[in-house]
């Protein structure tokens, strides 16, 4: 184990660099905090040409989102580190240390690089894993998609395919009807209830069986799907719910608790269960969108700059009372 230092290199280090990342990072340098930035992926939202129901944000895409919060965030004094944190390891607290303050962690990244910092703010996000399906892969994020909250309004009143790969797939084709009257819900392998089909019935919402072959396109376009029978079913966009899983073990490392789901446990104020351990975006909530993820930054920002300032406090009182102490003592 690594001893606490009397000065870490870092207030703050942030894993991950998306939107939640980079709002945490912008609120803390702002906060004359010394923060990093450490990011090794893309983000979740990465396929998609263009990002949607974000205030004032809305058809930017996705890259430039990220590349003008990075330089909002560098321009105030944020750092960026491009690797991939391959442990996070507590750091022990020395005799010398401050009774009830922190000691922080060694975060061991890639090419033999240690950080030490105060505090971590999870934001690593998670990965969508589609069904084994030939071509949806190929149109993930362009006419395969999952959210009609970001991207329904593109494709309102089209013929619109929802496949039937989730528990929660009849949910979803209820709601995208709230986009165009043509739904056509496709049950592939998973079959659906009575009640279910006299639900998707009573919203106008065909419903065809038989197994999914493959996702029929031609040039930049979704023509349709085909079923293994030959059946060809005409469509202009795809909706459909992936598996979605966590891009790292870093919460289990650190001993964050999860829910029943497998999401990390927060409180309101994004911290987890984990002294000195925040989490934001889709490590907490797997739907929240690009904007949800950034005010889970800024709220886990104000938080853990508080808990900072309570530190900073009770060191300086410490200090204070040694040294006057040690004056008294000649």
């Amino acid at each position: 184990m690594i001893e606490s230092r009397t000065r870490h290199e870092y207030d703050v280090t942030v894993i991950g660099g998306g939107p939640g990342g980079l709002s945490a990072a912008l609120v803390l340098a702002r906060s004359c905090r010394a923060v990093t930035v450490i990011n090794s992926g893309v983000p979740r939202n990465s396929p998609s040409p263009h990002m949607h129901a974000y205030l004032t944000r809305d058809g930017m895409t996705p890259d430039a989102l990220i590349e003008t919060g990075r330089a909002e965030a560098a321009q105030h004094g944020a750092r960026f580190l491009d690797a991939h944190v391959q442990d996070i390891e507590p750091l022990t607290a020395r005799s010398d240390d401050v009774p009830g303050v922190h000691p922080g962690f060694a975060l061991h990244l890639d090419g033999g690089v240690t950080v030490t910092t105060r505090r971590v703010i999870l934001a690593t996000g998670l990965r969508d894993e589609l069904p084994d399906i030939p071509g949806l892969r190929q149109r993930w994020g362009k006419d395969v998609l999952f959210c009609p909250y970001c991207h329904g309004y593109e494709v309102r009143d089209r013929q619109l395919a929802v496949l039937g790969t989730h528990t929660s797939s009849v949910d979803q084709a209820l709601l995208v009807r709230q986009w165009s009257k043509d739904i056509i819900y496709l049950p592939h392998a998973d079959p659906i209830t009575d009640e279910q089909h006299r639900t998707l019935r009573a919203r106008g919402i065909h419903v065809a069986d038989g197994l999914v072959k493959r996702l029929v396109a031609e040039g930049d376009r979704v023509q349709g799907i085909e079923l293994d029978d030959g059946t060809s079913v005409p469509c202009d966009a795809v909706f459909v719910f992936p598996h979605m899983v966590p891009n790292d073990g870093l919460p289990e490392r650190l001993g964050c608790e999860r829910n029943a789901q497998g999401w990390v446990v927060t409180e309101p104020s994004q911290k987890t269960t984990r002294d000195g351990v925040y989490a934001v975006g889709n490590l907490v909530d797997p739907r929240a969108q690009a904007i949800v993820a950034a005010g889970h930054g800024a709220t886990a920002a104000f938080h853990l700059n508080h808990e900072l300032v309570d530190e900073d406090t009770a060191i300086d009182l410490h200090r204070h009372a040694t040294h006057t102490s040690a004056n008294a003592d000649r």
